[in-house]
């Protein structure tokens, strides 16, 4: 009877000794899986902030495109005038 009280005592012991293990294993998992989501939110805050840098520069290079493509025109009608008044000269000179 002796015996069968110790083992008992050892299956009880080791059964309380596995909860406990089991209840920290699963705590440490959590803790893990914490920081694990807090770098991936660092992760997406630093590709968010590059597409939001990225699409400041692409509206500045709008912008001085469309600048340019004014300027050119102003040029090319500058240019159109310029060679009729050439033509003209070149008329009066023959």
């Amino acid at each position: 009877m002796q015996t069968e009280s110790i083992i008992a005592l050892v299956g009880v012991v080791a059964a309380i000794f596995g909860i406990v293990f089991g209840y920290l294993g699963y705590q440490r998992g959590l803790k893990k899986d914490s920081a694990q989501n807090g770098a991936l939110m660092s992760d997406i805050g630093y590709i968010k902030a590059g597409i939001d840098d990225l699409k400041r520069k692409q509206e500045t290079y709008e912008t001085r495109h469309f600048a340019l493509v004014e300027r050119v025109t102003k040029v090319e009608e500058s240019t159109k005038q310029a060679h009729k008044r050439i033509d003209r000269l070149e008329g009066e000179k023959e």
